[in-house]
């Protein structure tokens, strides 16, 4: 009988290091979602952005620039959420682009 010294593969992520420090290949996004109401209502979710921004103060721009009501909500799990009534999700991308405040390719538009 022949003796075989084999080491099984383990679960090793390459990049772990790369997430963890704030190397460039590591993003996070902001994800601009709709979640669907009753009939044709729809909320627009913005979630993700960085916490040294005040959420509020984006929340009334975006409520003024787009003639629509909205509020922050303190999720447990994601963080606070910016909700816009109906589907703003190419308005918001825009308006967070032109404020400088994003790049495109940190954004994430997600839905139907």
């Amino acid at each position: 009988m022949v003796q075989l010294d084999l080491e099984l593969p383990s679960a090793f992520d390459p990049f772990a290091e790369a997430k963890d420090s704030g190397a460039p290949g590591a993003k996070e996004y902001v994800h601009i979602r709709i979640q669907q109401r009753n009939g044709k209502k729809s909320l627009t979710t913005v979630q993700g952005l960085k916490k040294e921004f005040s959420y509020e103060k984006i929340l009334k721009d975006l409520k003024k620039e787009f003639c629509c009501n909205g509020n922050v909500v303190q999720d447990k799990e994601l963080g606070k959420v910016i909700q816009l009534q109906g589907d703003q999700r190419k308005n918001v991308s825009q308006f967070l682009m032109n404020a400088g405040i994003l790049k495109k390719d940190q954004i994430k538009i997600h839905g139907f």
